[in-house]
């Protein structure tokens, strides 16, 4: 998807036709694999052992079979106003790839 640099919008904190700044928003941090409450953890803590099953611990923590099953992520763009330096971002849209042009 194609998107400008900088865009001509209502601003809702201005309440008038402004220039906007577009940025992509990055996506947030992922847990680490030591965090409270992990399978790696549990099983360093000596979970899953012995015999029977052993419930949520039985699967392994990451395989090879798991795969990344969507084929495009939710994308949000932020608009930045140059009157007021405020952001708003813009409904989240379901894309491969976002490419700003001049």
């Amino acid at each position: 998807m194609k998107l400008p640099k900088k865009t001509n919008r209502l601003c809702p904190y201005c309440h008038k036709q402004t220039e906007q700044k577009i940025v992509l928003v990055s996506t947030g941090h992922k847990r680490g694999s030591l965090k409270y409450g992990s399978k790696i953890r549990a099983r360093l803590r000596g979970r899953a052992r012995g015999y029977g099953n052993q419930g949520r611990w039985s699967k392994p923590a990451v395989t090879k079979w798991k795969r990344k099953t969507k084929a495009t992520k939710r994308l949000v763009v932020m608009y930045t106003c140059a009157v007021c330096k405020k952001s708003k971002p813009a409904r989240s849209r379901r894309v491969s790839k976002i490419v700003f042009e001049q």
